[in-house]
């Protein structure tokens, strides 16, 4: 018995003996394998080196390496044993998340040339579409934008807002897009172009369509209130729309009522929307247009601030220049509008309307936005685009130079011109100051947009006039006001120009620099970022981006575009698979 127990034991302290044994050779071939692993260098895509990282969050710069796999940014930090097959040296520049233009139209131009040239040279990665939207259209709107395109050509193969951001996806893109849904649109598409109110059974088509845009990927609803059919829209029906639009986390942006002489009241009707719909709001291009509502701004912000502090998610968005551009018509009441500019283009044929228009151009409006008596005259009208080839060669000269080279009015000949070239005529409006420039620059809650297309210096576009916002307005943000005047600082700099808008939005994995997140990425010399374009000669880019990746692919290496066109349709929070 005793024997027995004895040869038990030994059994068990030899099987003790075995697995011990196992687990220390388990152990030590573990740990040799990992110490390979450390002395082998891990491959990636592409590393960037030596940079000064502006991760988006506002903070101080720190230097790091930046790793990409595929799509994304896979580590931030020290990459000495790691290698890529793409390596650049960032030493002495910056590197940013890659730049949001929080308010662009860039719908048309990027059928013309998907590059995104202007843009994608001063570091801009993606392209906000807003104000009005390419859907949904129905069989009159689209005949509509297919006839009134101008240098640029273009089939209108899409119906609805959806179809239309995938359509220009597969067409091919070096930057992202996402895009609003226009209010404007959907009344058009339900109730036409008339002052009309919607009925109660209109409105609630109005709200489906609003419903099946955010399902198909809108970031929320837009709009621009000063142009009809916007200018039409009650406020009622601004919040039904809106309503709808924060059932699906999406945001209400407005290019507001008015810019001057209401621009206190238009402020509250946007806050009073933000409120009553429970949704995030958006104010385009904040400015204070015309030289008698300069004053306004700091009401405005002291306004602003106050809802932001009373817990509503206010922002903004501007512009870095003196000017606007729109179209020449916005020296006209929009009553002249009612039925569409085809109703205008046939009023202004009439001599009593004719002669009515012109005391009206003269008059300061206080129910409608008058851009030219703003603008303080035809000096400070600059006559950018037209469709007609007879015409360009007004292109660059203001309205008076132009009234003076025909030998009429300026008041007629804004009319004659409109009429003879059947669109609304692109015009650049000098209408604000420097000093309220800068004071919304330093604002924390201010991002950018260029309220612009983005261009490339070459071919079509060169037919006729860009605001020189198109080729300038991100480094002008970067170089005048961040490293020249100081204004901002370059970090919250960045912060606005990409980390901002993305929260805003709810873009997700954008605007940060942040291992997991999309890898687009801006690499720049802070000394030498610089805008060029300017009124007189508006195609120009700007200097001092050296490199941009968009979702992991280079678009932008040393200064010169690949050609590579990664870009994609970014949905908004409430898109829903099919």
């Amino acid at each position: 018995m005793v024997t027995l127990r004895l040869r038990e034991k030994n059994n068990e302290r030899a099987k003790y003996l075995i697995q011990h044994m196992k687990r220390n050779f388990v152990f030590v071939i573990v740990t040799s394998l990992f110490f390979i692993a450390c002395k082998q260098k891990r491959q990636y895509d592409s590393i960037i080196r030596n940079g000064m990282i502006y991760d988006g969050n506002g903070g101080q710069a720190y230097k790091a390496d930046i790793a990409i796999q595929n799509d994304t940014i896979a580590f931030i930090g020290d990459l000495s044993n790691a290698s890529a097959e793409n390596e650049i040296d960032a030493k002495g520049n910056a590197v940013a998340p890659g730049f949001i233009n929080m308010m662009g139209h860039s719908e048309e131009s990027l059928f013309q040339d998907g590059r995104s040239n202007s843009d994608i040279r001063q570091g801009v990665t993606t392209e906000i579409f807003t104000e009005s939207s390419f859907g949904p259209l129905n069989a009159t709107m689209k005949q509509q934008l297919q006839n009134g395109q101008g240098d640029i050509k273009y089939k209108v193969e899409w119906n609805t807002l959806g179809e239309y951001m995938n359509f220009l996806e597969k067409k091919g893109i070096s930057c992202n897009i996402a895009s609003f849904v226009g209010t404007g649109a959907v009344r058009q598409y339900v109730i036409g172009e008339g002052s009309e109110a919607p009925t109660a059974f209109q409105l609630d088509s109005m709200k489906l369509l609003v419903k099946q845009a955010m399902q198909e990927g809108a970031l929320g609803v837009t709009n621009a209130l000063i142009y009809p059919p916007d200018f039409f829209a009650k406020t009622d029906e601004l919040i039904a729309l809106s309503k709808e639009a924060s059932k699906y986390g999406g945001t209400y942006s407005s290019h507001m009522r008015s810019e001057g002489n209401k621009l206190l009241e238009a402020v509250e009707e946007l806050i009073s929307i933000s409120k009553e719909a429970n949704i995030p709001a958006e104010i385009f291009h904040l400015k204070a247009a015309g030289k008698k509502n300069w004053g306004k701004m700091d009401s405005v912000i002291k306004r602003v601030e106050r809802a932001r502090k009373e817990g509503l998610d206010i922002t903004a968005d501007m512009y870095t220049y003196l000017a606007g551009a729109t179209g020449m018509t916005s020296a006209f009441p929009p009553s002249l509008q009612d039925g569409g500019f085809g109703k205008l283009w046939q009023r202004l044929h009439d001599p009593l309307i004719r002669k009515q228009m012109i005391k009206a151009m003269d008059s300061d409006a206080v129910d409608w936005e008058n851009l030219y008596y703003g603008a303080d005259g035809a000096e400070h009208v600059l006559l950018l685009s037209f469709k007609q080839d007879s015409l360009k060669k007004y292109t660059g000269k203001t309205l008076a130079e132009v009234a003076k080279i025909r030998n009429k009015s300026p008041e007629e000949t804004a009319m004659d011109l409109i009429i003879q070239d059947s669109t609304r005529v692109g015009v650049a409006y000098f209408l604000m100051n420097e000093d309220n420039v800068k004071k919304q620059v330093a604002l924390p809650w201010v991002s950018f947009g260029s309220d612009e297309a983005s261009y490339s210096n070459e071919g079509v576009f060169l037919k006729s006039n860009a605001h020189p916002r198109a080729y300038g307005n991100f480094a002008r943000v970067l170089g005048k006001y961040a490293r020249d005047e100081k204004v901002v600082s370059l970090q919250l700099a960045v912060f606005k120009l990409a980390n901002l808008p993305a929260k805003h939005l709810k873009l997700q994995k954008r605007g940060e620099l942040k291992a997991g997140n999309y890898a687009d990425i801006a690499v720049f010399n802070p000394e030498k970022v610089k805008d060029n374009a300017t009124f007189e000669k508006p195609h120009q880019y700007a200097d001092g981006m050296i490199d941009v990746f968009v979702n992991g692919v280079q678009v932008l290496k040393d200064g010169e575009h690949t050609g590579n066109k990664p870009g994609r349709f970014v949905k908004g929070p409430g898109f829903k698979m099919n």
